[in-house]
């Protein structure tokens, strides 16, 4: 069950704020307190280091551990079940609105939407294969390249593709705030379930709300966290997957 985001926000500072009474109006004020919250947070002084450290030893222990031998496995299979790359390099927006290319193994048949149409859960491009990719989330892990590179954190609000980035932060308030930090493999948003194809606007105004809170109390405690809770969410899908075939 998709929670909602507790952000802890006190007002001390604000003599009795009127709150609007309309549904979008009420939405700002949330974002404009987020904010306010937000610029005030400032993480510990050895953070962004530490933070660094571990993305680098994580991303190559798995690339060493993990992929040195599940890479031309997957790839074998990719090339077995259609016609294409075995990667897909995408251009998402990183920290501060910076441009990179984003690699995964690449899930879908090659078609001409693949960078402005979002995949959606019974999409029709993607692959025998590539379902499987996306269920265990496999398709994500070449992402630790762009760790290693600089590009991406292990833990950090999703990078999105550049189309959406450009229509979002002109219809939400503040979510260009998201681009203040490196994007992640997996973040707060995600492990809270909201996760995959943006249906509605609404479902993506509360993964900026969990991308903010996460940016105001970000911790190398909160990142581990976040890392744990991610690797279990994935080995009950994993399960679920598994106990749907033998059925």
């Amino acid at each position: 069950m998709k929670e909602s985001a507790a952000l802890d926000i006190t007002l001390d500072k604000v003599q009795t704020p009127t709150i609007p009474n309309t549904d979008m109006a009420s939405i700002r004020f949330m974002f404009q307190e987020m904010n306010q919250q937000y610029l005030e947070h400032q993480p510990a002084s050895y953070y962004v280091a530490a933070k660094r450290i571990m993305d680098v030893a994580i991303a190559i222990t798995f690339i060493v551990t993990i992929m040195s031998w599940l890479t031309p496995l997957l790839a074998l299979l990719i090339k077995l079940t259609s016609k294409g790359p075995v990667f897909f390099i995408q251009k998402r927006t990183g920290y501060m609105g910076t441009e990179f290319d984003c690699f995964k193994f690449r899930t879908m048949y090659v078609n001409d939407e693949a960078h402005v149409k979002q995949v959606s859960i019974n999409d029709k491009r993607i692959t025998r294969i590539g379902k499987f990719l996306r269920v265990t989330h496999l398709d994500e892990t070449p992402q630790f390249f762009n760790v290693l590179l600089g590009d991406m954190s292990v833990v950090g609000p999703r990078p999105h593709m550049l189309y959406h980035t450009r229509y979002y932060s002109e219809r939400i308030p503040y979510y260009n705030l998201r681009l203040e930090v490196l994007p992640g493999m997996t973040g707060m948003a995600q492990i809270k379930d909201y996760i995959g194809e943006i249906s509605v606007e609404r479902e993506l105004r509360k993964r900026i709300q969990w991308d903010i809170y996460y940016m105001k109390n970000r911790s190398i405690g909160l990142d581990i966290n976040i890392l744990f809770t991610t690797l279990g969410c994935v080995f009950v899908k994993l399960y679920e997957l598994i106990s749907r075939k033998n059925k």
